[in-house]
């Protein structure tokens, strides 16, 4: 169903996610955990190419040296296009689907598979591990098991049955004690040309979010720091959240540099581009 990577640099990964185990550690779910735990803290979600006019690709040697090498971010195509590569890479047995994003919309909605996902299969069972949802990105993999509240290391999720004649799941997050829609998923075949649609979908269309918004996320031990357009949000697990708007290009670029982690493209677009956010 998807091509196996082979061309990671699993070092080079481990070093920019503070990985301190051994070289090529066990496919085991306990391996699975830490990975996923360090890896949306240290690796941020992020379109500023897409806001700058830049094309986003899928090929795995440019998505390692922008993520890894270059100490940028990504979205979810970018993020779990390399995770999946690292697990691989590690022996796990991987496989990749599409979801359609239900956060932020009407609960009868039905947008475009949008969303990049992977599921593992180990011998405790399938799980869902997915690095690249942006402010709501797991920081844990969730067993495939539906009406099963799952406590992760930054908050509660739950797997449902989807209604009607689709089968499939929806992804729930816990959210000021409401669970709240994510995503929609079923286990129909995608392979990476879907992808690349997909992609060029949410980097090039009028009505795509990314195109005229900045969106920026990071986790970090109890919080999730997230940016969209001005407004940063802090969401800590025990001091509740607070969210301030951001003065300028100044304060944005401090933002995404100190707070989120980003290496920032130098590009002569980006103060342009960040000057014209609403």
């Amino acid at each position: 169903m998807n091509a196996h990577d082979s061309s990671i640099d699993l070092s080079a990964y481990f070093e920019r996610i503070g990985f301190s185990g051994p070289a090529r550690p066990a496919p085991t779910l306990d391996t699975l955990r830490a990975l996923h735990l360090l890896h949306p803290q240290a690796i941020p979600f992020e379109n500023l190419d897409v806001l700058i006019g830049r094309q986003v690709s899928l090929d795995l040697d440019l998505i390692q040296r922008k993520l890894v090498t270059e100490r940028r971010g990504g979205y979810c195509f970018e993020q779990n296009r390399l995770f999946r590569s690292v697990l691989q890479t590690l022996g796990f047995r991987v496989r990749s689907f599409a979801g359609r994003v239900l956060w932020g919309r009407e609960a009868q909605d039905m947008p475009p598979r949008t969303h990049m996902l992977l599921l593992v299969d180990l011998d405790e069972g399938t799980y869902l591990a997915d690095v690249g949802f942006g402010g709501m990105t797991l920081s844990a993999p969730l067993a495939l098991q539906t009406n099963l509240e799952q406590i992760t290391p930054h908050g509660a999720f739950r797997l449902d049955d989807t209604d009607g004649d689709a089968p499939g799941y929806i992804l729930r997050a816990l959210v000021n004690g409401a669970w709240t829609n994510v995503y929609r998923f079923d286990l129909g075949p995608q392979y990476d040309a879907d992808y690349e649609t997909a992609n060029h979908f949410v980097s090039t269309h009028p009505q795509s979010i990314f195109l005229h918004n900045l969106l920026a996320a990071r986790l970090a031990p109890g919080k999730r720091l997230g940016l969209f357009n001005r407004r940063f949000s802090v969401h800590d697990e025990r001091e509740g959240s607070d969210q301030r708007e951001l003065d300028g290009v100044a304060d944005l670029r401090r933002v995404l540099e100190s707070e989120l982690g980003i290496r920032l493209p130098d590009s002569p677009d980006l103060d342009a581009a960040l000057a014209r956010l609403p």
